[in-house]
């Protein structure tokens, strides 16, 4: 079994992956970056996934059996393994990709409760010395209104998602590899402060139905999905 406690942040680009090994507390967390996006495993075959350098990396730096049948708990290296990337569109396919390898290939990481995925804030609104961290718009509404009226303050906004309501608040975007290293620690690896979503598989009928359409070879699987949910979505409200 993994020692308790071991944890390995999976992290998308060398910058990220600098600032998260400068923040990061060596006794008990590991970095690994990944130098853009893995193979897509879905529509390749095998022997494509085992010449693929990144999940290569990723197979050896989690101690994993290229196949689901080598899996053995006991040769895993870490308790926790986090999928931590910026909150935005590139960021999604990565841990989709990541995700999709883990399901088809070790979906028991699922079982054994290993897999997380990190959530960055995307907000830090500063007045003076206070600092807030901002994980969801809700979250920035509520801290601007502690505020006083006419109140002072400045507003980062971390790559992601920002809604009409602060469009015409003054924000710029950075990503997780432009963040400092004491900031990356205090808002993302933390053990105190950071939020994790610990991932599990409910239903692998559905989920296997599911990574097969949205990451197979079939395209007008996936265009039947967009119309079907057309209606359901109001692209005036849509976070992009």
């Amino acid at each position: 079994m993994p020692v308790e406690g071991l944890k390995i942040f999976i992290v998308e680009g060398d910058s990220a992956g600098g600032s998260a090994k400068q923040g990061r507390d060596r006794r008990f967390q590991a970095i690994l970056p990944l130098r853009g996006k893995i193979l897509n495993i879905e529509r390749r075959d095998e022997a494509a996934m085992y010449k693929n350098e990144e999940i290569q990396n990723l197979i050896l730096g989690l101690g994993l059996g290229v196949k689901g049948e080598d899996f053995k708990i006991e040769n895993l290296r870490y308790h926790k393994i986090i999928i931590l990337t910026d909150a935005d569109v590139d960021g999604a396919h990565i841990r989709t990709l990541l995700l999709t390898f883990f399901f088809r290939y070790q979906r028991a990481l699922f079982d054994a409760g290993c897999i997380y995925v990190g959530v960055p804030p995307l907000y830090k609104v500063e007045r003076g010395k206070q600092v807030h961290y901002c994980y969801d718009d809700a979250d920035l509404k509520k801290a601007l209104s502690l505020f006083p009226q006419n109140a002072s303050y400045n507003i980062q906004r971390f790559k992601g998602k920002d809604k009409n309501l602060f469009l015409s608040l003054p924000l710029f975007a950075v990503c997780l590899g432009e963040m400092m290293p004491a900031q990356l620690w205090e808002t993302t690896m933390d053990p105190e402060r950071r939020l994790l979503k610990q991932l599990v598989v409910e239903d692998a009928a559905e989920s296997n139905r599911v990574f097969s359409s949205l990451m197979g070879a079939r395209v007008d699987i996936r265009k039947e999905l967009i119309q079907n949910s057309a209606s359901q979505v109001n692209l005036d409200k849509l976070d992009i």
